[in-house]
């Protein structure tokens, strides 16, 4: 790989990292020979992540540690256990979220908060407790993980679009707060992606998704860690507080025929 989009001898943060796009993107930077820290609410989930990574081949070694992006304790805990296991952080990569399908109406107060202090909240915390470490060292890169329900709003999921907005501009304002402590804050925003929960839902399997097929809307969790890796790397030096959105081909207003 090009020197450029190197991830190597860096020290990476995945949350949500039990399966997935998180998941995915742990083992890519592990393949890349990057040290991960997989992490989500599941103890028993990412420590298999964590020991199929440091029982292959791959040149970067993973720690498996529990936590609830709701708790703030629980994520200076996440962050000192990342310091204290390889020295520092270099990339928090805040990938942990959750959702459900429901009506504006038929939403609770409990369900709203919910989904806001999983997908908002918790990007909140993780943010500002590696920010807090990388300001003390050398700086690195937040990359957010946002939704085109975010950025185009998405019927029968308000919560989670309102979430995912909140976290657009968040990224937007935190790049520019953070750039002079050396630190660069990106934001991806995927649009259907064939992981375990869409298969669930949808009933698409990231087998059915052929990667060179440029004519569709669903895509493969590897195709988000590319950009997520692009964001992490020297390659994206000049790329601050952007939102990239990857959702396969445009959904337009097509021209009517006369």
């Amino acid at each position: 790989m090009l020197s450029q989009y190197s991830v190597a001898g860096k020290t990476a943060v995945v949350t949500g990292s039990s399966q997935g796009i998180g998941e995915v993107t742990a083992k890519r930077f592990a393949d890349e020979g990057a040290d991960v820290v997989v992490t989500s609410r599941s103890q028993e989930d990412i420590d298999a992540v964590a020991a199929e990574i440091n029982d292959s081949d791959r040149p970067g070694e993973a720690i498996a540690v529990e936590c609830d992006v709701r708790d703030r304790d629980a994520v200076e805990a996440l962050v000192d256990a990342t310091v204290e296991e390889f020295g520092g952080i270099d990339s928090m990569v805040n990938n942990a979220g959750a959702s459900f399908m429901a009506g504006f109406d038929d939403i609770s107060e409990n369900g709203w908060k919910t989904i806001v202090d999983i997908n908002l909240h918790g990007t909140f915390h993780c943010s500002q407790a590696a920010g807090e470490r990388m300001q003390d060292d050398d700086g690195g890169t937040i990359v957010n993980l946002a939704s085109v329900a975010g950025t185009d709003g998405s019927p029968y999921m308000s919560h989670y679009g309102a979430a995912k907005a909140g976290v657009v501009n968040l990224t937007t304002t935190l790049a520019y707060e953070y750039a002079g402590h050396g630190i660069r804050v990106n934001c991806v925003a995927p649009g259907f992606v064939a992981t375990p929960g869409v298969e669930s839902q949808m009933g698409v399997a990231a087998d059915d998704v052929d990667r060179g097929e440029v004519e569709r809307r669903m895509g493969r969790s590897e195709e988000i860690a590319d950009i997520i890796q692009f964001l992490a790397s020297e390659a994206s030096s000049y790329v601050v507080g952007e939102t990239i959105t990857a959702k396969g081909v445009p959904d337009i207003e097509e021209s009517p025929e006369v």
